[in-house]
C-alpha cells in the first residue's frame, strides 16, 4: 500500500448520516478503541493533578494569595465550554471522534511548550495563559472522549465502561501529586521552577506522539445515524424531540456544573487545608496526602464500577452524591485529621459522580449525542468558578470553613440524581439502555461488511438535515 493509499484510508472525516457495525459493537470489537482513548483519561488526569499541586506551589514561589491562584483553575476549566461548546463541537460533528482527538492533543502540547518561556519569566499571567491553551486541549478530548467510551461498545454497559476508563484518570491525579512532593517542594524555588519547565516539555513531546499513533490507528468512528439507531433499537426515543427540548441534557449539564465545580474546589485547596488544620505538615506531606485522597478517589471508581454491575447505576449515584454531603459537612468544623479524613471520605464518593452524570445524560439523545455530550462537558465550567468562590472565603476565613462553598453545590447537584431515579421521564430512558441486547447478540442486517457502512436508514432520511439545526 502506497502513501497516498494509506492517507485516504486515514482519513478524518466521518459521514454523520451513514450507519456503521460501530453502533453494534461487542465487547472484544471495542477492546482496542477503548484501551487507547483511555490514555487519553489518563493525561488530563495526570494534568489535572499537577494543576492541584502548582496551586500551592505557585502561592509559595510568587508569593500570591490563595484566591489569585486559583487563577490557575480559571484559566484551565474556564476554556471548556470554549472547547465543547465550539472549535472542538464543530470538528466532533463535521469530522469525527478521531480529528478531535488529534485536535486536542495538538493544542495540549503547543500549551505545553507555551509554557516553557513563561515559567522562565515567572510570570503568573503568563503561564495562565498557557494554561488556557491546554485548557482548550483537554476540554478538546473530553468532548470526544466521554462520548466515545459511552458508546463504543454494548450500550448495557456504558456506565461500567466509563467509570473504568475514568478511574484511569483516577490514577493520573495520584501520580501528579507525588511528582510534585519530590519534584517542585523538595528543591529550593529555582529548582523548582526548571523542574516545572522539564515537566511540561516532556508532557508535549509525549502528546505529539499520541497525536501521530491516533492519526495512524484504525478505531471506528460511531456517527449520529449509529446512536439514532441504538435509540431505536431501545426504545428510548428521546432523539424524536427537538434539540432544544432534551431537558434531561440540560439538567445533567447542571448538574455537571454544581458537582465538578465543587470536586475541584476540594481538591485546590486539599493542600492549604492540610496546612491550615495541620500546623505540623508541610507543604511535601500536604502533597501526599493529597495523592493518598486521590488514590481513594480513583478506587472509588473501581469499586463503583464493580457494583454497577449488580446494582443500577443511577441507584449509585445517588447513593455517592449523598455521601459526598454527609462527609463533607463535618469537615468544615472539624480540625487536625478528623477532619481530613472526612475529605479523604468525601473524594472516595466523588468518584463515579462525573463519568455518571455523563453516561445518563447521553441517555437517549440518539442523533443529537455529540451536540449533547458538548453541554455535559461545559459543565466542567464550574471547575472555573467555584474555587475562585473557595478562596476568597478561605482568604477572608478559614479553609475549613470555605468548604461550606463546595457542599452548597453538592446539594444543587443532587436534585439531577434525585430526578433520574424517581422522574419516570428521566428514568425510563436511562432503564431502557441498561436492559438492551444490542452489542450483545450480534450485528443486524444491513451493514456493507467491507466498508462498515449502509446508506441513509429509512426512517433516519431527516437526519443529515436536522443536525445543521
Amino acid at each position: 500500500m502506497g502513501i497516498k493509499e494509506f492517507i485516504k484510508r486515514r482519513s478524518l472525516r466521518a459521514k454523520d448520516d451513514k450507519r456503521t457495525r460501530a453502533a453494534e459493537l461487542t465487547l472484544r470489537e471495542s477492546l482496542y478503541p477503548i484501551c487507547l482513548v483511555t490514555v487519553l483519561f489518563f493525561l488530563w488526569g495526570f494534568s489535572y493533578g499537577l494543576l492541584d499541586t502548582l496551586n500551592k506551589h505557585f502561592q509559595n514561589t510568587l508569593d500570591i494569595t490563595k484566591s489569585r491562584s486559583s487563577g490557575l483553575q480559571a484559566a484551565y476549566f474556564g476554556a471548556y465550554p470554549l472547547a465543547s461548546l465550539g472549535h472542538a463541537n464543530w470538528i466532533l460533528r463535521h469530522y469525527g471522534y478521531r480529528a478531535t482527538f488529534i485536535w486536542g492533543l495538538c493544542l495540549y502540547g503547543i500549551g505545553a511548550l507555551i509554557a516553557w518561556p513563561c515559567i522562565l519569566a515567572r510570570s503568573f499571567a503568563g503561564f495562565c495563559m498557557a494554561i488556557f491553551v491546554i485548557g482548550n486541549g483537554l476540554g478538546s478530548l473530553e468532548t470526544a472522549a466521554n462520548p466515545y467510551i459511552t458508546v463504543c461498545g454494548p450500550p448495557r454497559y456504558a456506565e461500567i465502561r466509563i467509570n473504568i476508563s475514568q478511574a484511569f484518570n483516577g490514577i493520573g491525579t495520584v501520580v501528579a501529586p507525588v511528582l510534585g512532593s519530590y519534584v517542585f517542594f523538595a528543591f529550593d524555588d529555582q529548582t523548582a521552577l526548571r523542574n516545572v519547565q522539564w515537566v511540561y516539555l516532556a508532557i508535549a513531546i509525549f502528546v505529539f506522539i499520541l497525536a501521530f499513533v491516533f492519526f495512524i490507528s484504525a478505531i471506528p468512528e460511531i456517527t449520529d445515524a449509529d446512536m439514532a439507531f441504538q435509540a431505536t433499537e431501545t426504545h428510548a426515543n428521546a432523539d424524536d424531540k427537538p434539540f432544544w427540548k432534551q431537558y434531561r441534557l440540560f439538567h445533567a449539564a447542571f448538574a455537571q456544573f454544581c458537582y465538578t465545580g465543587a470536586q475541584i474546589a476540594i481538591a485546590s485547596y486539599f493542600i492549604n487545608y492540610v496546612r491550615d488544620t495541620q500546623p505540623l505538615a508541610d507543604d511535601a506531606m500536604a502533597s501526599r496526602l493529597l495523592a493518598g485522597a486521590q488514590g481513594g478517589f480513583a478506587a472509588g471508581r473501581f469499586f463503583g464500577s464493580f457494583i454497577m454491575r449488580y446494582v443500577r447505576p443511577r441507584w449509585v449515584f445517588l447513593v455517592f452524591l449523598t455521601m459526598c454531603i454527609i462527609f463533607i459537612a463535618p469537615s468544615i468544623t472539624q480540625r487536625g485529621w478528623t477532619g481530613m479524613s472526612m475529605l479523604y471520605v468525601t473524594l472516595f464518593f466523588e468518584s463515579i459522580c462525573f463519568p455518571t452524570i455523563v453516561a445518563l445524560g447521553m441517555r437517549g439523545l440518539g442523533r443529537h449525542t455529540k451536540r449533547g455530550s458538548g453541554w455535559i462537558v461545559a459543565g466542567v465550567m464550574g471547575g472555573a468558578a467555584v474555587p475562585p468562590l473557595t478562596g476568597v472565603a478561605a482568604d477572608k476565613h478559614q479553609t475549613a470553613l470555605a468548604m461550606v462553598v463546595p457542599l452548597c453545590f453538592f446539594v444543587a447537584a443532587i436534585t439531577y440524581a434525585v430526578c433520574v431515579n424517581f422522574v419516570p421521564a428521566y428514568r425510563d430512558p436511562a432503564d431502557a439502555f441498561s436492559t438492551t441486547e444490542v452489542g450483545l447478540t450480534g450485528h443486524h442486517g444491513g451493514v456493507d461488511e467491507e466498508v462498515g457502512e449502509v446508506g441513509v436508514l429509512g426512517d433516519e432520511k431527516a437526519v443529515k438535515s436536522e443536525i445543521e439545526v
